[in-house]
């Protein structure tokens, strides 16, 4: 029996990529470097943040000393406009509801700072989410199932009762790390082929499907 369903984040629960655009952009403004449209930062994103600014720093200038440098100024804009533009997806909150109501745990594991992930799921989402687990220091970022594993230890349950819900190759290849179930969406950055070719048990295109697995 299904008992948790772990969410990705950015392009899974909120359509997150306008206001990650628009902050790099500033940041690569701020540099006189070349910006980038937001649908190009569809395939920039999904490794965390720091490998969102190395993808996105000119060849002549992606060296650790910029990509610290750029970082930061990346964060703090960030963290000052991430709320201007994200919002959930169509059906997602009926979605969350509807599982809690079912007494299914919720989590997300998401490669997106855990500073800036916690704040915004808990303003977007209160009191909904059991575990929420973003990028930090000491564990290695998605594909890699570390997080996952943490996740599953504190709230106790095994792979096999579980679902993992993500948009992008790198979420199925998580759950596939993690031996979980994964369950790719057509509604976020990537297209169904990278989903199929990484490992996706199933793909849904709207949130309320979901319920089907459960």
């Amino acid at each position: 029996m299904i008992k948790v369903v772990i969410f990705d984040l950015d392009g899974t629960l909120l359509n997150t990529i306008d206001d990650l655009a628009n902050s790099v952009n500033f940041m690569l403004r701020q540099f006189d470097f070349p910006t980038f449209s937001v649908d190009e930062y569809k395939y920039k994103v999904g490794n965390g943040m720091r490998k969102l600014i190395e993808r996105s720093l000119p060849a002549t200038h992606n060296n650790d000393e910029q990509i610290e440098k750029s970082l930061k100024v990346f964060m703090d804009y960030y963290n000052q406009h991430k709320n201007d533009n994200t919002a959930p997806y169509k059906d997602i909150i009926d979605l969350l509801n509807e599982l809690k109501h079912k007494g299914k745990k919720l989590a997300v594991v998401t490669n997106k700072a855990h500073v800036s992930a916690k704040p915004l799921i808990k303003n977007t989402f209160p009191d909904v989410f059991d575990e929420i687990t973003g990028q930090k220091d000491n564990v290695p970022t998605k594909p890699n199932p570390q997080s996952v594993f943490n996740t599953l230890e504190k709230l106790n349950v095994t792979p096999d009762e579980c679902l993992f819900v993500g948009d992008s190759g790198v979420d199925m290849q998580t759950a596939k790390n993690a031996g979980i179930k994964a369950i790719g969406v057509l509604w976020g950055f990537r297209e169904e082929s990278e989903l199929l070719q990484n490992g996706a048990d199933e793909i849904i295109s709207s949130p309320l499907e979901l319920l089907k697995f459960i």
